[in-house]
């Protein structure tokens, strides 16, 4: 669940970086061009994308433009991008990603996707809690929002999990492959947030 990102004023300070966060079983760091590969594993599959706001990547030109698209989105300072890697193998099953950053109201926006082989085993539970809990703590945010097609029920079901709440409906406010897509805006404040979490340290 990502969305397309907006710009900085030039005077605002950016989001500060995250090198790399340990959440249980899984690590988030900041997305490097060999982790193309295995992230093409998950958004060149339908099944996964089909309730995101962009088309299924077809080979790895696709996901080299996501990359260099992402690079200097980050480079602007409003968002920064993540990637999902379990720690036992490194093997990377998805991505994160804070966007949207917007320095005077302490907020942002929060996307994901992990690949369907991973589905159902608690990792996106593991990574996108603990990326929010860095948030509100370490980065200094007072508010998460995430925008969920209303049909993506899963999704729906882990920010509630973690905390989130339902705020809204935007109607036909994406179209994805032909489809007008209904959008469930969820949101967290600091102290909202779910407490129960795996062992999650940053690392240098």
């Amino acid at each position: 669940m990502q969305t397309s990102t907006n710009s900085r004023p030039p005077s605002a300070p950016p989001l500060p970086a995250i090198d790399s966060l340990l959440a249980g079983r899984t690590r988030l760091r900041a997305v490097q061009e060999h982790d193309l590969a295995d992230l093409l594993e998950a958004n060149g599959d339908d099944e996964v994308t089909r309730f995101l706001p962009y088309e299924t990547w077809h080979g790895l030109e696709d996901a080299r433009s996501w990359y260099l698209r992402m690079c200097g989105i980050v480079a602007g300072g409003t968002a920064r991008q993540l990637v999902v890697e379990r720690v036992a193998d490194r093997k990377v099953i998805g991505s994160a990603l804070l966007f949207s950053y917007d320095a005077g109201a302490a907020s942002a926006e929060l996307g994901y996707v992990i690949g369907r082989r991973w589905w159902r085993q608690g990792y996106a539970g593991e990574a996108i809690g603990a990326l929010c809990r860095h948030a509100f703590a370490a980065l200094g945010l007072r508010r998460i929002e995430a925008q969920v097609d209303a049909l993506n029920v899963p999704s729906g079901a882990l920010l509630r999990r973690l905390g989130f709440a339902h705020e809204g409906r935007r109607r036909q406010c994406w179209v994805t492959r032909g489809r007008l897509c209904d959008a469930d805006v969820y949101g967290c404040l600091a102290g909202e947030l779910a407490a129960t979490s795996p062992s999650e340290q940053q690392r240098p």
